[in-house]
């Protein structure tokens, strides 16, 4: 097996051990750190966390497709991207993995270029507890899915406040079926500067499962735009918007389809007749409790979209 032997655990019976807890695969293991001594982005690294490899992108080029392989990330560990697919997600069936709490995390964060991104175009991988920074301005797409069966797990993507806003922190193509976001928390900027936070290019069976956001979105939270989205799933939400437009999901073609709810709760930012249509789109089915305030101060009320009769 690829991994034997190193200081906080071994492996036994080809099982990877770090710490108390062993991770089941039967593919390898790389380490990632920025801050380790003996880190180097060569092939006689990474597979030790006291001699890591020094970025994600690399350790992603080391991986064989479809094989479980894992990619652990340190705790404290930096990385800057400065350009589109600066950091490149293109093996199968790659998990990367960061350790640590709060601002301990491995921290992604987006300079110098609009378009610089975290891109996946291979299907089958999973990235959890990164928590992914705005370092410019307009950003377009930080996070840019074009692949099947992605799952961002418990991560976090945050603007910087007053100098950073990403117009679209998310977006997805087509490609994106069965992508999963799931106990996600966005930090955006008060200010203007924000299209959405999700932006979906078409797909089929998204789910966004668990998110707290926050943000001044011009458009929606989550916006569906350009190809239609069928099947999508959203629930468990806690959301605000600070923008005068006073949505959270937004099919601006008309023709997605989708379950939306339960345990949805939105703040809006005027105080307007504005409780249905922070939910836009006919086609849409809704699912209590969705619950709607517009002013503090006041109770949020039940989102007083049509109910369906057993006629």
């Amino acid at each position: 097996m690829p991994l034997t032997n190193f200081p906080n655990g071994v492996a036994s019976f080809g099982v990877p051990v770090i710490g108390s807890g062993p991770i089941l695969t039967t593919g390898n293991v790389f380490f990632v750190s920025s801050t380790a001594t003996g880190r180097s982005d060569s092939t006689a690294a990474g597979r030790d966390p006291l001699t890591p490899f020094a970025t994600i992108d690399y350790a992603i080029g080391q991986c064989t497709a479809s094989n479980g392989d894992f990619i652990i990330v340190e705790p404290g560990h930096t990385e800057t991207v400065t350009a589109a697919a600066g950091i490149a997600l293109d093996v199968a069936g790659v998990t990367i993995i960061g350790l640590g709490n709060g601002s301990n995390r491995p921290t992604v964060t987006f300079t110098t270029a609009v378009g610089a991104s975290f891109r996946v175009t291979a299907a089958n991988c999973t990235v959890r507890n990164i928590l992914f920074v705005g370092g410019i301005d307009a950003l377009t797409n930080p996070i840019h899915v074009q692949a099947a069966d992605f799952w961002l797990d418990g991560c976090e993507t945050r603007d910087t406040a007053g100098s950073a806003q990403a117009t679209d922190w998310i977006l997805t193509t087509a490609a994106a079926t069965r992508m999963r976001i799931t106990g996600h928390r966005h930090d955006g900027d008060t200010a203007a500067g924000a299209n959405s936070w999700l932006a979906i290019v078409g797909g089929d069976g998204i789910v966004v499962d668990g998110l707290r956001c926050d943000g001044n979105f011009a458009v929606g939270g989550i916006d569906v735009r350009t190809t239609a989205t069928t099947d999508l799933e959203v629930r468990n939400v806690v959301f605000r918007t600070r923008n005068a437009a006073d949505i959270f999901l937004v099919d601006t073609i008309t023709a997605s389809t989708g379950m939306i709810g339960p345990s949805i709760y939105l703040r809006l930012n005027d105080n307007a007749a504005n409780i249905t249509e922070s939910i836009t789109g006919a086609t849409w089915v809704l699912f209590d409790d969705i619950f709607v305030v517009n002013l503090a101060g006041e109770k949020a009320m039940a989102i007083n979209t049509t109910a369906s009769t057993d006629a």
